[in-house]
């Protein structure tokens, strides 16, 4: 196939790592893929050097005829058969390129966070009709697409998967240096959350309720004013660290100075952070939205906990802290759910399939 993926997000945030896995694993796979993006982000760098070919690409607003008309040139010179739009003003975009120059492609839209609100009225009408297909990359999202009056059989779950190797090069003298960056003994309780700003507030609050002293290390984010004043309400006084902005490898190289990972979000379609977590031998607490739910077997591979519901957060932390068998269970248990169940060849598989299916149907 000829597929051409489209993303304008310029962040740092996980999907941007899914987009990458997908453009290449399917080049891999002896398809001709072509990734529009703008150069100088992330995902440009990230398809350096690959099968995949990149090509410059700025949606500068979501109703822009030009964008649109190159976005129609490219597809009819490289005899695109499928289009996959990874952003918001990407949608837009193909929808009028698929419509003002009657293109032949197959298009397909994908979600990777839960949908918050509908937008405009008749939003959904439009993404609905403009699109042969709308990927969730969960049950949640699929659900949350559903809310906005998408209809039920135009949403194709793909689970997000993670990449093995990925995993590979963790350097003990890396970990090494910063266990001591951060002064953490072998013996400390380190609670870890990698994310950017997605309400780490929860943890802060659970952790007014945890008596034993603690490393709380913020992987992603610089300290804020909202967080400084709940710590200054603690009993005990933890010890906090923030890392700010972090490439992936660095972030890799956190996980094993972890005890357990929190994940308090509300928005995630299914984290790449927890599947990262999972597969470095992690336990993981997260709520329950979302891909979360599929992701964690309450008490199997991990804990759960209804966003704002504190209590039970702090209940959880508490559990881990000091049941280091319930620790190991969930660690071989959450290996399993990271690099079987939703490895990046299980993805790889289900998007191969069902992009052939639209392309080859009549």
């Amino acid at each position: 196939m000829n597929i051409l993926i489209t993303s304008q997000a310029a962040g740092v945030a996980g999907s941007t790592y899914s987009v990458s896995y997908l453009a290449k694993g399917l080049a891999r796979r002896k398809h001709q893929v072509w990734v529009a993006c703008p150069q100088n982000t992330l995902l440009w760098e990230l398809l350096e050097n690959t099968d995949v070919k990149r090509v410059h690409f700025n949606f500068s607003s979501k109703f822009h005829p030009a964008s649109v008309k190159a976005l129609a040139s490219l597809v009819r010179n490289q005899q695109i058969q499928l289009i996959n739009a990874q952003a918001s003003r990407d949608r837009y975009s193909t929808i009028l390129a698929k419509w003002w120059y009657k293109l032949p492609a197959k298009l397909v839209h994908t979600r990777r966070q839960l949908v918050k609100s509908m937008g405009w009225f008749g939003q959904s009408i439009f993404y609905e009709q403009g699109t042969d297909a709308i990927i969730a990359v969960s049950q949640g999202v699929k659900e949350s697409i559903r809310g906005i009056g998408i209809s039920a059989d135009h949403v194709q779950v793909v689970y997000n998967g993670t990449p093995a190797e990925k995993y590979q090069n963790i350097h003990p003298e890396k970990v090494e240096a910063l266990r001591q960056r951060y002064q953490i003994n072998p013996d400390d309780i380190v609670i870890g959350c990698v994310a950017r700003y997605k309400k780490q507030i929860q943890l802060f609050e659970a952790l007014q309720m945890i008596e034993q002293p603690v490393h709380v290390l913020l992987v992603g984010i610089e300290e804020t004013t909202e967080l400084k004043e709940i710590q200054q309400k603690w009993k005990t006084p933890h010890q906090v660290h923030y890392t700010g902005s972090l490439d992936n490898q660095e972030v890799l190289h956190h996980y094993p100075l972890f005890t357990m990972k929190v994940l308090p979000s509300t928005i995630e379609g299914l984290s790449q952070a927890l599947l990262e977590a999972m597969a470095l031998g992690v336990p993981v607490i997260a709520t329950c939205i979302g891909g979360n739910a599929e992701l964690i077997q309450q008490g199997v591979n991990g804990f759960l906990f209804e966003n704002e519901d504190i209590t039970t957060l702090a209940q959880h932390i508490k559990r881990l802290i000091n049941d280091a068998d319930l620790r190991a269970s969930f660690i071989e248990s959450g290996r399993k759910t990271a690099l079987q169940d939703f490895s990046l060849e299980r993805m790889l598989d289900q998007y191969e399939a069902f992009f052939e299916k639209l392309v080859h149907a009549s």
